[in-house]
């Protein structure tokens, strides 16, 4: 990087991924955790009270921390829990209420409900637990439950790995040890987040040469954490740099990540910027011009293909992303909207089942059809900065993971 470059800080909130995965983990565990730095969003506040209808005692301390008490194992009782468009909590809390005692029933936005539920819900009653689903296989579910038993279970994860993860979490705390395997698995760096923070908290998961998961049981010792900035929400401002030919860091973020969202700027390299992943801090430094021609599988890392799929248009050449067919089950189809937003724009578009392939040409003003997903809207107004007549149809949708992103956003690049 040019040392006379001017280096802007973004200002990038934690990690959602990590919020709730120690939202969870802090309420499973023996003792009070301190989680530094939450990120506060719909989702994330979601998950929260969902937590404590299930009992969880979380109070915020004057800096902004969260202070949980653990259950020291699952929740017991009666409890209503509301998921809201949170997918971690429609997955992740109804396990960890199954691996306690009672009857918890579960429901969320119809954005939520039409999310699919199914191989979790069969892996929950395969471990001893009765759920009813609602009439479309997910949300609303009713859990009834004495604990889980453990033991070897097979779990179908080819659409989301949140399904793996949501037994994971809660595997320490069922009546003996679990060995899981999941064929298909998807978005594979998010089970490796998992499993490292479960150790954070003294589990004990072991990955076997030939892929199984094995984990204790034991349960979980409290632990503090500072959660550290989200790597899918930094995706917007290191591609904002690369098209504004500006540099930008993200404090925190560094070689050590949890996160393997950060591999997205890994893949802006492909198109020409300078990056820079150091110890604790990110730098991305962009020319204003984007080299396209390359095909870049980003099936580990789907949260960010649209951020690389709405800068495209920019390139020099097409850009094709593949092995994202799980995308198509997320808070929308993610693929049919980046496609059918960029065609209103003029973009030639072309996509199949897994992948979208985007050829550079001269864009027109148009309104972008946000879907209620947060990701279209940021991805977006990255593309903003270099076509101008780009509105967004629901420009508050941001707030599931970033509230303040627009003003951000127009700090560094306005």
């Amino acid at each position: 990087m040019s040392s006379s470059a001017t280096v802007a800080r973004a200002r990038i909130p934690g990690s959602k991924s990590i919020t709730n995965r120690a939202l969870l983990l802090a309420a499973a565990a023996q003792g009070e955790t301190l989680l530094g730095a939450p990120l506060v969003s719909d989702d994330t506040l979601a998950f929260r009270d969902g937590l404590r209808e299930l009992g969880v005692v979380i109070t915020e301390t004057a800096d902004g921390d969260w202070l949980v008490d653990g259950l020291g194992g699952g929740p017991r009782g009666r409890a209503s829990v509301w998921c809201a468009d949170a997918g971690t909590a429609g997955r992740f809390l109804p396990v960890f209420a199954a691996a306690g005692s009672g009857e918890f029933n579960f429901d969320g936005s119809e954005q939520l409900r039409v999310r699919p539920l199914g191989p979790l819900v069969g892996a929950v009653e395969a471990l001893g637990a009765q759920v009813l689903p609602g009439e479309g296989g997910g949300l609303p579910l009713r859990v009834r439950s004495t604990g889980l038993r453990g033991g070897e279970l097979v779990l179908e994860s080819g659409t989301s790995s949140q399904y793996l993860t949501g037994i994971l979490l809660s595997a320490p705390l069922m009546h003996r040890p679990l060995t899981v395997r999941a064929p298909g698995l998807v978005s594979k760096p998010y089970v490796d987040m998992t499993l490292a923070m479960m150790r954070h908290f003294g589990g004990e998961p072991a990955v076997g040469p030939d892929g199984r998961i094995q984990v204790a049981a034991g349960g979980y010792r409290a632990r503090d954490l500072r959660i550290e900035p989200d790597a899918s929400t930094a995706s917007y401002v290191f591609a904002g740099a690369a098209v504004a030919g500006r540099s930008v860091t993200v404090p925190g973020l560094g070689r050590d990540s949890l996160q393997g969202d950060l591999r997205f700027a890994e893949v802006l390299r492909l198109t020409g910027a300078e990056v820079e992943i150091g110890p604790d801090a990110t730098t991305v430094t962009g020319t204003g011009e984007l080299r396209g021609g390359f095909e870049v599988d980003m099936g580990d890392i789907s949260d960010t293909f649209m951020t690389l799929a709405a800068i495209a248009p920019l390139a020099d050449a097409p850009i094709t992303i593949t092995g994202i067919g799980h995308a198509r089950l997320k808070e929308s189809d993610r693929i049919a909207a980046m496609a059918t937003n960029l065609r209103a724009l003029g973009a030639t578009v072309t996509d199949g089942p897994d992948w979208i392939t985007i050829t550079p040409g001269p864009l027109h003003p148009a309104e972008i059809a946000c879907h209620r997903d947060h990701r279209i809207a940021m991805s977006f107004s990255v593309l903003g900065l270099r076509s101008p007549g780009i509105t967004l149809d629901d420009p508050n949708c941001v707030s599931k993971t970033f509230p303040e992103f627009h003003q951000e956003f127009a700090r560094l690049f306005g």
